[in-house]
């Protein structure tokens, strides 16, 4: 019987995860990527001896990242030379009172009783709550395609409604467990990562603070990148070929079909196509039918984030890994961002400091810093200054550091590139420069979030952060073993 072949638009995580369950199962594989090295929007950049992710920066849902590794055949703990951190972050807020999140909980139980009396309790319930919305969301939710209405819209899946808290705004929800808004902020902030506002996230997402206190966060030797390289090392073994500096022009199809890619002139033909591209993208740029593209270009975006990455000529030990600024004004915040796409007049900000987890993330004597800002994603009328709003957003980051003491960075840093939305979108064909994809809202999680497979075309697949379940990089391992599975299904 002849060979099955699929050829996979974008050597992303969802990408190359998918490839490799496919080689694995006897599939001829190529994956082509537009870059010239593979990872997506979890890139590495080095100079001078200095070593930056620009995508994530700290290893989070290691049970989630365990079973996925487990379902490639290999074990995370043997391919990555892991440590865990912890305290996970240094938060700081704007009285310059500061919270260690740490899983030692003696430890958060004399700062949370600082803040508020009684809130060590608050937490405590918090976490039950969390450890029941994570191991029911990722049995339920993120494990499970949902192909079919009638898999999502079940009976069986009534009580979920009331064990996940769906229609619960998360913000809102901390008034059953923190009076104080400081601690409120500190539980929420990692809604973030799916590209949303606490203010609108379903209460479901309490798991993710849930997970890094219980389960641990952990970073890898060599930086998140290495998390790609073991990906490309298990993907070369099942025979996946790589094709990199290539940009796909368009998916070549006919009135239900794909027959393939053209890629530089040239068409490669395949049994099936998966696309690990930006969703909206793909619909928008490689596909012909307008009609399918534009209701997804007018669905939620998440926001997008400036990020400055620096080579320091001195080192700044008491800068903690992982430091957290978290503003006063935190409804603001989230409003100027998600609903004026704008910059916060005071933003919440990020800063990430690897080389005090690797050392060689920076030369000796030296230091590597890398600042995150978030901000709105790119408009529909193009207004956005982005030189103005990265020239502002530096500023802030020299403001925040100096309530640390610390007030010679600028005077101290090598060189700086930066990231902006319209970096984002370069670089990654990501559309309005969101850096997480379509948002999670609630009109755009389970069922109702893009499916992994075309309406028209039966043999085009998708996997990545639009897709289901979603954005970050183990729920991207996920995408592309689910997407994987509909192939071979379908196969």
């Amino acid at each position: 019987m002849k060979t099955k072949t699929v050829v996979v638009i974008g050597a992303g995580i969802g990408g190359i995860v998918a490839a490799t369950h496919l080689a694995r199962h006897g599939i001829k594989v190529t994956v082509v990527e537009k870059n010239p090295h593979a990872g997506g929007r979890c890139d590495r950049m080095s100079r001078d001896g200095h070593h930056f992710d620009t995508g994530p920066t700290l290893l989070v849902m290691p049970l989630l990242y365990e079973a996925e590794f487990n379902a490639l055949g290999a074990s995370m703990h043997e391919r990555l030379d892991l440590q865990r951190v912890d305290p996970t972050y240094h938060l700081v807020f704007d009285d310059g009172r500061q919270l260690a999140l740490t899983s030692d909980m003696k430890c958060m139980q004399e700062q949370l009783e600082a803040f508020e009396m009684g809130s060590f309790q608050g937490l405590l319930r918090y976490m039950d709550e969390g450890h029941r919305h994570y191991h029911l969301g990722i049995e339920k939710l993120v494990n499970r395609d949902f192909r079919k209405a009638t898999e999502f819209f079940a009976l069986k899946n009534v009580p979920l409604i009331g064990q996940l808290k769906p229609l619960v705004n998360h913000y809102g929800n901390m008034s059953n467990y923190f009076d104080d808004p400081r601690l409120k902020a500190a539980f929420t902030f990692q809604d973030v990562y799916m590209g949303l506002s606490p203010f609108e996230a379903p209460a479901t997402f309490s798991m993710m603070p849930y997970t890094e206190l219980a389960h641990g966060v952990y970073y890898p030797r060599g930086g998140m990148y290495r998390i790609v390289e073991v990906l490309m090392d298990l993907a070369r073994e099942a025979g996946v070929e790589f094709i990199f500096d290539s940009t796909v022009e368009k998916i070549d199809v006919n009135s239900t079909r794909t027959r393939g890619i053209l890629v530089n002139g040239r068409k490669i033909e395949a049994d099936a196509v998966l696309a690990n591209a930006d969703l909206p993208y793909v619909y928008k740029n490689l596909l012909p039918d307008q009609d399918l593209a534009e209701p997804l270009s007018r669905k939620r975006f998440s926001c997008s984030v400036i990020s400055f990455f620096w080579g320091m000529d001195k080192t700044y030990e008491t800068l903690a890994p992982h430091t957290l600024f978290l503003a006063e004004d935190y409804r603001e915040n989230f409003d100027r961002i998600i609903r004026d796409l704008g910059l916060p007049e005071n933003p919440c900000l990020y800063i990430h400091a690897p080389a005090r987890l690797d050392p060689a993330m920076a030369p000796h004597g030296q230091d590597t810093l890398i600042a995150i800002v978030p901000v709105g994603h790119m408009s529909g009328n193009g207004e956005q200054d982005w030189a103005k709003l990265r020239d502002e957003a530096r500023q802030q980051v020299f403001r925040r550091l100096s309530t640390l003491g610390i007030n010679d960075l600028e005077s101290h840093i090598k060189f700086e590139t930066t990231f902006t939305p319209l970096s984002w979108r370069k670089r990654y064909n990501l559309m309005k420069g969101s850096t997480h994809g379509l948002c999670h809202n609630l009109m755009q999680l389970g069922y109702f979030r893009p499916s992994n497979r075309h309406p028209r075309y039966r043999n085009l697949y998708f996997t990545g952060a639009s897709t289901h379940p979603g954005t970050g990089m183990p729920t991207a391992m996920v995408s592309g073993r689910l997407s994987a599975q509909r192939i071979l299904d379908d196969f």
